[in-house]
């Protein structure tokens, strides 16, 4: 008889436990407020509406009946507009630039034209009161509220909104410069050219508001370009405090070690690859967003350089050119060859003129003998000789100045 207390006792305990339990599953398990990307206007009564658990109709209703005490309806879907997020992009993930790139929002009712054509309305009822002696107050307000509302809808939302063409855009702004001037005139030559003094200050208000929309995507182009300007400079100026800072620093023990070290050593050559990466993510931004000759041989020494014991350095002289397949290919070769049997110090002197482009790879090794080469090492003979003279150029092998070889590679202007 004891025991049926306890579990009448218990049974309420473990009901309440379990509707505890459901009903923190049931919270957790709510959808985040998150405004979707494709919407009618803003997304807010969709968002609302998968968050509460509501029909979307019910939530646009209540939306509605509130804006009708006051407009609070509209103040509080302002509000969660601008405090609710977008949702995470939809589809499948883009990979590359794009996925780095938000997915802008779609809109799919046309709001700014809406807007206008509400404030053309008003505009002609304001128009009209005012040649019958009435108060043009509240119908001129309207129509400025509107209108203007128009143009910065279009100006804010429409130039990114990948459902709205540009021709949309300009349309709509033309018009409400339309509407703001023609109903600024008309305004001032209401009853008899004798306006009163609420009409008179409405109308130059339109069109002082109409000049201003004309004008007003000059300006936002104008601010965009001085705002990334700025950013820019300000980019440039923590990048060249960080190359200088770098340069006093890990730069120069770059430098010391691979002097220390030799450029037949690991060390050296890890640390002159190293160097290199460094540097070209420090000037990256001086240099030409193009590949040139000259930036095609340093890619190419600084490739050889991590397989081989071996120091190339690219000098260059003139003005830029642009890569040609032939040239690049016998220079590659020329500084494999060199970097292969001679490693060392190799130096590479790229000269360009009116008359064509000259290469020349020097090394400081035992040096070559084209007569005393088997015939089937075709390294120098067909990737260098052959290439060139292929192309239209010539290629010359011969004893250095002080020492090792020379290989001297000249193109055309006109070749490829």
């Amino acid at each position: 008889m004891r025991e049926h207390p306890e579990r009448t006792l218990r049974a309420p305990l473990g009901g309440l436990r379990v509707c505890l339990d459901l009903g923190v599953s049931t919270a957790q398990a709510r959808p985040a407020l998150q405004r979707p990307r494709s919407a009618v206007v803003g997304g807010v009564s969709v968002a609302l509406a998968r968050h509460l658990g509501w029909p979307v109709r019910r939530v646009r209703l209540i939306l509605v009946l509130a804006s009708l005490a006051w407009g609070a309806g509209v103040l509080f879907y302002c509000w969660v507009w601008m405090l609710t997020p977008f949702e995470g992009p939809a589809g499948p993930p883009r990979s590359g630039a794009a996925a780095d790139a938000p997915e802008e929002p779609r809109r799919r009712a046309p709001v700014a034209a809406i807007l206008l054509g509400v404030g053309a309305v008003a505009t002609v009822v304001g128009v009209i009161l005012a040649n019958g002696g009435s108060s043009t107050l509240a119908a001129v307000t309207f129509a400025i509220a509107l209108t203007g509302g128009a143009a910065a809808w279009s100006l804010a939302f429409d130039d990114s909104d990948p459902l709205r063409s540009a021709r949309y855009v300009v349309l709509v702004r033309g018009f409400a410069v339309l509407v703001f001037l023609l109903g600024g005139i008309l305004l001032l030559f209401s009853g008899g050219g004798r306006p009163d003094a609420v009409t008179a200050v409405l109308a130059i208000a339109m069109l002082v508001l109409g000049l201003g929309v004309a004008l007003a995507p000059f300006v936002v182009r104008l601010w965009t370009d001085l705002m990334a300007e700025r950013a820019g400079r300000v980019r440039e100026e923590q990048r060249a405090e960080i190359a200088a800072h770098l340069h006093d620093s890990v730069l120069q023990t770059l430098a010391l070690i691979q002097n220390r070290a030799g450029a037949a050593s690991d060390v050296g050559r890890l640390a002159r690859a190293q160097e290199r990466e460094l540097r070209d993510w420090l000037f990256a931004g001086s240099s030409p967003v193009g590949v040139d000759l000259a930036q095609e041989l340093r890619d190419v020494a600084a490739a050889i350089e991590l397989e081989y014991p071996a120091r190339i350095d690219v000098v260059v002289a003139g003005e830029s050119v642009g890569t040609g397949t032939a040239l690049v290919g016998a220079a590659r070769e020329a500084m494999l060859n060199a970097a292969r049997h001679a490693g060392g110090e190799i130096s590479v002197y790229v000269e360009s003129s009116a008359s064509g482009v000259d290469v020349f790879v020097r090394d400081r090794g035992p040096g070559v003998d084209l007569d005393a080469l088997p015939p089937d090492r075709l390294g120098v003979r067909e990737s260098i000789i052959g290439r060139m003279q292929r192309a239209g150029g010539t290629a010359t092998v011969r004893p250095g100045a002080g020492g090792g070889t020379e290989v001297h590679l000249h193109l055309d202007e006109a070749g490829p």
